[in-house]
């Protein structure tokens, strides 16, 4: 599979910036791409239960509001709010821990349609280990990925963990891990603690050491 690092990674939009969520301090990491489709196309590709698995992860339950959704292996939580072909919002439910996700289909003139995704999580100390990189490299090779299915949509998922030890992937990770580094410097990251944070999470995703060379 040819595999253009620097077109993927240029293709993603991402920042971060702090809120509160029910009254506690909270971290929005945001990631945005367009794609080559139309917002229908987009819509059903990331909401329907036949889609999903074919560039994601399997998945079931109830996919409507108020419904319950479980990701296999992974998170699963409540649907809060569902406005086709446009919006919906989730609970991203994983261990012991509650954080939120919203995502967003919209018209986009010059590529066809554009999604935007903002994962929320309330400030911790895996945040202050990890920084956004830890979000935002896992949702960044799912938007990969749903770009393979848009394209190719007979095409078989990727396989995600030869991708992520093979060349392609180390860069794309590492690539991925330093351009969050620089959204939290930009969102007002002391630099020497993004940067420290972005080397292990770089070593997290490639199983490579986190101490500089």
């Amino acid at each position: 599979m040819q595999f253009n690092v620097e077109f993927h990674l240029s293709a993603t939009e991402r920042s971060v910036s702090s809120l509160e969520r029910d009254g506690q301090p909270a971290r929005a990491v945001t990631l945005a791409r367009s794609y080559p489709t139309t917002v229908d196309d987009l819509w059903d590709a990331v909401t329907n239960s036949q889609r999903i698995p074919r560039w994601f992860l399997p998945i079931s339950g109830a996919l409507k509001p108020d419904g319950r959704y479980q990701l296999e292996g992974n998170a699963g939580g409540l649907i809060m709010e569902c406005k086709p072909p446009s919006r919906f919002a989730i609970t991203w439910e994983f261990g012991n821990d509650v954080s939120w996700v919203e995502v967003h289909c919209s018209d986009d003139e010059a590529e066809g349609a554009r999604l935007a995704l903002t994962h929320i999580a309330r400030l911790s100390e895996h945040w202050e280990m990890y920084g956004p990189g830890a979000t935002g490299i896992g949702w960044e090779m799912g938007l990969w990925g749903l770009a393979i299915h848009l394209a190719q949509p007979a095409r078989p998922k990727p396989d995600e963990i030869a991708f992520a030890t093979s060349r392609d992937g180390k860069a794309f990770i590492t690539g991925s891990s330093e351009r969050w580094e620089k959204a939290a410097v930009a969102a007002g990251t002391n630099p020497d603690t993004a940067r420290a944070a972005a080397r292990r999470t770089t070593a997290f995703y490639t199983g490579e050491s986190a101490e500089p060379a």
